[in-house]
């Protein structure tokens, strides 16, 4: 049986990923397919991608694109979600601050430098006309328990994280929310390590059809709005909203969109330069 690692934040997005494991599908087709959670998110699976420590990732679009720009011996094989991600920005509740101008030029709280939390931040400081030099300053949290942590203790003044995914929190009342960011690409995509195409390209075909057939269908399981809610101790009412406003992707990003990922990387001095679709993307 062919052993596959594959890694991706513990997060609504992937239930589906769950739901094909618990049933046994890959082990059915003589895959052994291992999934991890990466709480830390883009930039500690970009890390397990070089490291050889995982074969696939689910993982955000610009982090990985950022990634393999600088180096990543991996591909983009597939979108996994075709809309953009909300961000919610999160300051702590007892905050001072009110509005997205009120924490222009604080220091922003990211999970690693590379991650999502770190390049939506430059989004959205472009978005506000805020000086990307001046405006911006970051504090290395780890992931969401340490944004916890660093904005209620002060060492970091606002949060960027996926809205829903945080929302909970906000309920409780550690963290208020001032605004929301949406990713201007598809959020989710499937990269895998080129060593693993180049030797495994059946199995991986088999991988995405069965994840494929679970995501095409995924909204139409019956009450998987109370499954989701359960299972991410979420409102049945936001995840409802949340499932309005999702749809996954069953093909893989076209050279349009890549190109646009990367011209506003590029604008924003996230990346050093400009690639071939075929740098990035794997057609199967």
């Amino acid at each position: 049986m062919k052993k596959v690692n594959i890694g991706g934040v513990p997060e609504h997005f992937n239930l589906a990923w769950y739901l094909t494991l618990k049933n046994g599908e890959y082990k059915a087709e003589d895959i052994n397919l291992r999934w991890h959670d990466y709480y830390g998110g883009t930039g500690a699976m970009t890390k397990a991608l070089r490291s050889g420590e995982i074969d696939m990732a689910v993982i955000l679009t610009e982090g990985i694109v950022k990634d393999i720009i600088e180096g990543n011996p991996s591909k983009i094989v597939q979108t996994f979600v075709e809309t953009p991600l909300i961000w919610g920005i999160h300051v702590a509740a007892n905050s001072s601050f009110k509005t997205i101008e009120d924490i222009k030029g604080t220091r922003a709280a990211i999970s690693r430098y590379g991650s999502g939390s770190h390049l939506m931040a430059y989004i959205n400081a472009k978005n506000n006309d805020w000086d990307l030099e001046n405006d911006l300053n970051f504090e290395v949290i780890k992931n969401l328990d340490g944004a916890v942590e660093g904005l209620t203790d002060g060492k970091a003044d606002y949060f960027m994280w996926e809205k829903f995914t945080t929302k909970p929190l906000v309920d409780e009342g550690i963290f208020r929310r001032v605004g929301n960011c949406r990713s201007p690409w598809p959020c989710f995509v499937i990269a895998v390590r080129q060593d693993f195409i180049d030797n495994n390209e059946d199995d991986l075909k088999t991988i995405l059809d069965i994840i494929n057939t679970t995501t095409s269908e995924f909204k139409s399981i019956p009450s998987i709005d109370i499954t989701i809610a359960n299972r991410y101790a979420q409102e049945l009412e936001d995840v409802k909203e949340w499932l309005s406003l999702t749809e996954w992707s069953q093909s893989v990003m076209d050279n349009d969109m890549i190109q646009n990922v990367q011209d506003q990387l590029f604008n924003l001095n996230i990346i050093p330069e400009k690639v071939a679709y075929s740098k990035l993307v794997h057609k199967l």
